[in-house]
């Protein structure tokens, strides 16, 4: 007898544990711009989904990635900054012509350390099934695979095709599939099989980073829809297009199972689009534009940084709400770790902030954190020795208030973001008091994350091959799986 009562008490007891813990599916978009969606103002791009999502849930119109891909996914799956993951880029830090260049980049990691703790180990260890199919980019092999930090389940994709693309492990598809279709059906497939939860699923895109493709059919329908617009960018249009179907088809199946109103679907961006070079004035064709923001991918201006970003939660949070929260991607471990039950203030070694009390409107709200980044090396332009998406700088966010430190000789930029998104006014002259505040803010963040900063070059190191591309195609070049 006490034995049945113990069993049906367990039950309960895991029957209110589930309801408490909601599952999470987070979509991350490769390279997609601020102004390529539907709900920041996209004109030529239809995103039927992710707008209802949108309208269904909340808009975080002020969430920021890292300038390109790696960092953002580092910070991302550890809750905490480039500092402390080591890795500041792709590839080797030093893949542009730094030759002529007055500093010495510093190194960067290629894999995340095995010994940060990631947000999918911290769901397994709050009960979650955990899965992820896509793009990882943080370390292909052995004890870096996805699989052997935290994911039950792991499959990541080439990061240089849409078609024909190969998998680690090797899985059977057909080769003529289109990849965003692929992962969509491993997510699909995974949510089907963990319905009774919870699960934690990651499904990292690698549309719409390039090489631009599509299939063939859809691009001739957006064609003759749109007869004004270039091949380009109807292929451009169809990879958005691709992105919104999968989230679409992911919020079908979680109300085909029953359980949207137990899921929070988040759906945001690795970095800014590429695309606002040219009114920066770098001799570059635009793929995308970031409009209202300044320049784009690989940039520390708003147009690099500041990503599109929408989380739904049927029922719990407000439908058609947006918060203007400063937020990162550091944010959202400790994000997660909360709503998975979890105490983010346990894990001390979190540079992130939890957006719970934002996204459910809760009263007394704490103080956002200030956003930090910090860049210590050069990011070029494929074939264009001495253009440069950034030079080696550090910014910090505090409230409206961006200051940008440029490294090479510490100019000071500093912005109103509130009243200026388009960073086209500095005002580090005029407002020399709140750009001294700020820049003793960042001082003080850097020595507490002992953030290596690039070494001024000596006549040795400038008379050397220091910083030369490696394994490029000559000055500037870019490796073929990233900008």
């Amino acid at each position: 007898m006490k034995a049945t009562l113990l069993a049906v008490a367990q039950v309960f007891l895991a029957a209110v544990c589930y309801a408490a813990k909601p599952n999470v599916v987070l979509v991350l978009a490769d390279d997609l711009g601020w102004s390529d969606t539907g709900i920041l103002g996209a004109r030529l791009h239809e995103t039927p989904n992710i707008d209802a999502l949108a309208r269904d849930g909340m808009v975080l119109s002020n969430y920021h990635a890292s300038q390109n891909c790696a960092p953002s996914r580092a910070s991302l799956m550890t809750g905490q900054y480039s500092p402390r993951t080591g890795i500041y880029t792709v590839g080797k830090i030093g893949r542009f012509d730094t030759s002529e260049c007055p500093l010495q980049p510093a190194p960067n990691n290629t894999e995340l350390p095995s010994g940060l703790e990631t947000v999918a180990q911290a769901m397994k260890g709050l009960g979650y099934a955990t899965g992820m199919f896509g793009k990882w980019h943080l370390g292909d092999d052995g004890e870096y695979h996805p699989s052997r930090r935290g994911f039950d389940e792991a499959v990541i994709t080439s990061i240089d095709r849409h078609f024909k693309f190969a998998t680690k492990p090797e899985t059977s598809h057909p080769p003529s599939q289109y990849l965003a279709d692929f992962v969509t059906d491993r997510a699909v497939d995974f949510i089907r099989r963990h319905k009774d939860g919870p699960f934690f699923l990651y499904l990292p895109h690698l549309c719409v980073h390039r090489p631009l493709q599509a299939p063939e059919e859809l691009v001739r329908e957006y064609c003759k829809k749109h007869p004004d617009i270039t091949r380009k960018d109807a292929v451009y249009a169809v990879m958005v297009d691709s992105l919104d179907k999968s989230v679409g088809r992911i919020r079908q199946t979680l109300r085909d199972l029953g359980i949207e109103k137990n899921t929070v679907l988040i759906f945001c961006s690795d970095n800014g689009g590429v695309g606002g070079y040219r009114r920066e004035g770098l001799d570059t064709e635009d793929v995308t534009d970031n409009a209202p923001l300044r320049s784009g991918k690989g940039s520390l201006y708003e147009g690099g940084v500041r990503v599109p970003f929408a989380v739904c939660w049927p029922g719990t949070i407000t439908a058609g709400s947006r918060s203007d929260v400063p937020a990162i991607h550091v944010d959202l471990f400790p994000t997660l770790c909360e709503l998975g039950g979890g105490d983010p203030s346990a894990r001390p070694g979190l540079d992130g902030q939890s957006l719970v009390p934002w996204l459910l409107d809760r009263q007394g709200k704490p103080a956002p954190k200030p956003l930090f980044q910090h860049f210590p090396g050069y990011l070029g332009l494929e074939g264009k020795r001495g253009q440069w998406r950034t030079t080696p700088v550090s910014t910090v966010q505090s409230g409206p208030w961006k200051l940008m430190e440029f490294l090479e000789d510490g100019r000071l930029e500093l912005y109103n973001l509130e009243t200026d998104p388009g960073e086209t006014k500095n005002l580090a002259a005029s407002m020399k008091e709140k750009a001294g505040e700020l820049r003793a803010l960042l001082d003080d963040w850097r020595k507490r994350c002992k953030a290596p900063m690039p070494e001024r070059k000596t006549a040795a190191l400038s008379s050397g091959t220091q910083g030369s591309p490696s394994g490029g195609k000559g000055a500037g070049a870019l490796p073929s799986d990233e900008e």
